[in-house]
């Protein structure tokens, strides 16, 4: 988050009255459709309440900073992308708590439902993004250059520091993961193709650009999985297992969807100048 931050400014968040429009559907897609397809996917799955309430905080997770990085790489609107990345992050205080609970309710989960404190989990997110994610605007605002010099080994030490805590995941529930793999599996995978393929088709339907319809589906594949590992740890670290599944299919859609869309996206070659 702290590397998030590193690359936000105030202008990012002022995108959301500048450019509403783009802001605006991505916001709605990554923070409301997202983990509702997320519900209706572990319903058709049958996954157990345990895994169901993974899957839809897996869903309900802000964007990543890959999401960014990817965005960049596939020509789409990067500025777009880290405006979704910052703001979804924010929101996060309340929809992660939020989504956690209908979960709760709609599965009935009553094997976690006595461990899940609403302030506590409130309190935990706001401790894992809003407070690193204002420590790195800080410093960009108070030493933009340094901030910039920095930036790439930040987010490289951060991109190892999120593997580590994947395989931490998958080597903590590795029983229960082989148990329940070919369950959350094509459940997991089906909620990212899904959400980036809705995602990006409202956004050509609202009339939005390739570029910007390429950064909104992109923050819908690339979820921010080390914050739902984070906080399901404190609760039941079966929960996790969605987020971990998740994080190794997202990288393989996402990755794919930016090399088709790069190509897509690049600028068209100018006409030779031939003779009269």
């Amino acid at each position: 988050m702290a590397s998030i931050g590193l690359s936000l400014t105030v202008a990012d968040f002022r995108r959301i009255v500048v450019a509403p429009k783009g802001v605006g559907i991505g916001l709605v897609n990554l923070v409301l459709v997202s983990p509702l397809i997320a519900i209706v996917i572990a319903d058709a799955f049958g996954l157990s309440p345990v895994l169901a309430v993974g899957l839809v905080l897996m869903g309900a997770a802000p964007g990543g900073a890959l999401a960014n990085l990817l965005t960049h790489l596939a020509r789409g609107e990067t500025a777009l992308s880290v405006t979704m990345t910052g703001v979804s992050s924010v929101l996060a205080v309340v929809t992660v708590p939020t989504f956690l609970a209908v979960a709760i309710a709609h599965f009935d989960a009553t094997d976690i439902s006595d461990d899940v404190s609403m302030g506590g989990t409130v309190a935990r997110v706001f401790a894992i993004t809003i407070i690193p994610l204002a420590l790195g605007m800080a410093y960009r605002a108070r030493r933009p250059a340094r901030a910039h010099e920095i930036e790439g080994t930040v987010k490289r030490v951060a991109l190892g520091a999120f593997a580590l805590i994947v395989a931490g995941a998958i080597a903590t529930e590795w029983n229960k993961l082989t148990q329940s793999f070919g369950d959350v599996a094509p459940a997991a995978l089906t909620l990212n193709v899904t959400a980036m393929t809705i995602s990006f088709l409202v956004a050509r339907v609202a009339g939005l650009p390739d570029r910007q319809s390429t950064a909104i589906a992109l923050e819908l594949g690339i979820h921010n999985s080390t914050l739902v590992i984070a906080i399901t740890a404190s609760i039941d670290t079966e929960l996790a297992i969605p987020a971990a599944v998740y994080s190794v299919f997202m990288f393989l859609t996402a990755g794919a969807f930016a090399a088709v869309m790069a190509r897509r996206n690049a600028p068209a070659p100018s006409a030779a100048t031939g003779g009269p």
